[in-house]
């Protein structure tokens, strides 16, 4: 097998479109080609799929209803959902292009597109993520905030050089944080992150959790200024990337 089979078998890939036809044709198309596919109608499925397992690219059409893609990309990117995600509308506006990558997309094809096309962009961007290493490659390796540090490759915090005593499942958070530094991440996709899908959405210990960091890392935990509650959006972790 080539390597380029091998990665598009070990891609998943979700379609969220609300056209029938074209959705059903990109399923068939993309399963054709070795990848596992699932095409689904609405962005309640999307979150539903997204909280249950990992995936390797979102193909997201831009001119849905009730909520367009625009809003789906934003949304999940607050959320702290770093797949790439491929954006087809039917608008051949460059502003529409710009809009699209400025709410987190990466990538954008114009309607109508023949298939090879899409399926040359889904193979781009997956050889760039097999490259790069990961779901997020612009995931910082250490970062700062006030006086500590974190290093996310030995999942170690220190204070002003020195290292600080932190269990295993505050420092699996703050490290889960500081992968979407400066971006508020929902508990439930913290959850999932810092302990495994294996934990159901209604575990609260996370809240706990930020308790006790908030005590180690801010002057004042009852008012704190890097580990912060976004209301309706979850935690947020302020802070520099230093590496």
């Amino acid at each position: 097998m080539t390597s380029q089979g091998l990665v598009e078998n070990q891609a998943s890939i979700i379609v969220l479109d609300d056209e029938s036809e074209l959705r059903q044709m990109l399923q068939h198309y993309l399963q054709a080609h070795g990848f596992r596919v699932q095409a689904i109608a609405d962005s309640a499925r999307l979150d539903v799929l997204l909280a249950r397992s990992p995936w390797d690219l979102l193909i997201l059409d831009l001119m849905m209803t009730p909520e367009d893609g625009l809003s789906v990309c934003r949304r999940i990117r607050a959320e702290g959902h770093t797949l790439p995600v491929l954006m087809l509308t039917a608008r051949g506006d460059p502003v529409d292009r710009i809009t699209g990558l400025e709410s987190g997309a990466d990538d954008y094809l114009a309607k109508p597109f023949i298939p090879q096309e899409l399926l040359a962009r889904v193979r781009a961007i997956l050889r760039r993520q097999r490259m790069l290493g990961g779901e997020n490659p612009a995931a910082p390796k250490k970062v700062r905030f006030g006086e500590f540090e974190l290093d996310l490759a030995q999942s170690l915090l220190t204070h002003l050089g020195t290292p600080v005593e932190v269990n295993t499942a505050e420092i699996s958070l703050l490290v889960a944080l500081a992968t979407t530094l400066n971006r508020p991440v929902s508990r439930d996709n913290l959850i999932v992150r810092a302990r495994g899908r294996s934990y159901v959405a209604l575990d609260r210990s996370v809240d706990v959790q930020v308790l006790r960091i908030r005590k180690i890392i801010e002057q004042n935990p009852s008012e704190p200024r890097w580990l912060r509650t976004v209301w309706g959006k979850g935690y947020l972790l302020s802070g520099d990337v230093i590496a």
